[in-house]
């Protein structure tokens, strides 16, 4: 009888050798860089451990949400999101080095760079992106003690464009498909009110990209609100108890952005009968109130969030 070993068993038997036999691993991972991440779950609050690959850059190393080419993100990428304080472990000559570190989603020509250095490296990355539509991300860990891991403002304005361009890349993808690019090979015509009259009709797999993207943004969004309420708001609040109505504020956006979110996805998933100026309207909109939530949190909050300090964060037991 064959035994067979879900995802989780295969990674509790990675966890226990690579802890046992100082970073190293046999198997289908031996010779490869690992390292254990323990996140903060965005939902259960419980901690998770994964082993990944990663990849040394300077003073910080880098981790990659390749999800094995999957069409979704990782788990621990949405706990991330929420919550940046991590544990790393990693190998270090006869034993296991184990710190804390602040995790940071990399962006643009940085994150394309680092993907293809990665790629060179280890041609299965390459192999990752050409199967799934969704953009891998990099993710960077900073040692905790590091003066960049404890510039919280910088990384709340890191976040906040991520986020930006993954709205345009989602709104990108929405006009190929109103226009009616990448048809499909039976080059029968189009809605008129989707992409004008002759339009061809978008290849069925561009509708579920998008569906696939929008859900990506939407949960990266939620998870990030998630973690600024129960882990970030709290102890700028107990630093700064002026800050408590912007806030409260922002508490009142997270429930507004809350519902764009849910049109975002509606709006989406009503793609193929909606009428396009009125798809390219609400987007309009629901980009407006979002960039409005954005700028207010950036101005009010950014200079308090990197006068933050470590004991700050660790909250009052640490400063008595």
């Amino acid at each position: 009888m064959t035994e067979e070993f879900s995802a989780a068993d295969l990674n509790r038997a990675v966890i226990e050798e690579f802890r046992a036999n100082a970073g190293r691993v046999g198997g289908m991972f031996e010779g490869a860089a690992l390292l254990l991440l323990t996140t903060t779950g965005a939902r259960t609050g419980r901690r998770r451990t994964t082993p990944l690959a990663y990849l040394d850059d300077g003073d910080r190393v880098l981790v990659f949400g390749s999800n094995a080419g999957a069409p979704t993100d990782p788990a621990w990428l949405s706990n991330v999101l929420a919550d940046s304080r991590v544990t790393v472990e990693i190998g270090a000559g006869d034993g296991v080095e184990t710190y804390e570190a602040t995790a940071m989603r990399l962006h643009g020509p940085e994150r394309d760079r680092l993907y293809a250095l990665q790629s060179d490296l280890v041609p299965a990355y390459a192999e990752y992106q050409r199967m799934t539509s969704r953009t891998i991300p990099v993710v960077a860990l900073h040692r905790a003690d590091s003066d960049r891991s404890l510039a919280m403002g910088d990384q709340l304005l890191r976040i906040h464009a991520g986020l930006r361009h993954d709205l345009e890349a989602l709104r990108a993808e929405v006009e190929t498909y109103l226009g009616g690019e990448n048809a499909g090979g039976d080059g029968d015509a189009g809605d008129a009110g989707r992409g004008g009259a002759g339009a061809a009709r978008p290849a069925p797999d561009l509708a579920v990209r998008l569906r696939t993207h929008c859900l990506a943004f939407c949960d990266a969004l939620g998870a990030h609100h998630d973690g600024e309420e129960t882990r970030g708001f709290p102890p700028l609040e107990r630093r700064y108890p002026d800050l408590a109505p912007v806030l409260d504020r922002l508490r009142r956006e997270h429930v507004a952005v809350t519902r764009l979110r849910d049109e975002l996805r509606a709006l989406i998933d009503d793609l193929e009968s909606a009428d396009p100026a009125r798809v390219r309207a609400e987007l309009d909109r629901v980009t407006a109130g979002l960039e409005a939530h954005y700028a207010y949190e950036e101005e009010q909050l950014t200079a308090a969030l990197n006068a933050m300090s470590a004991a700050d964060w660790a909250g009052p037991a640490a400063r008595t």
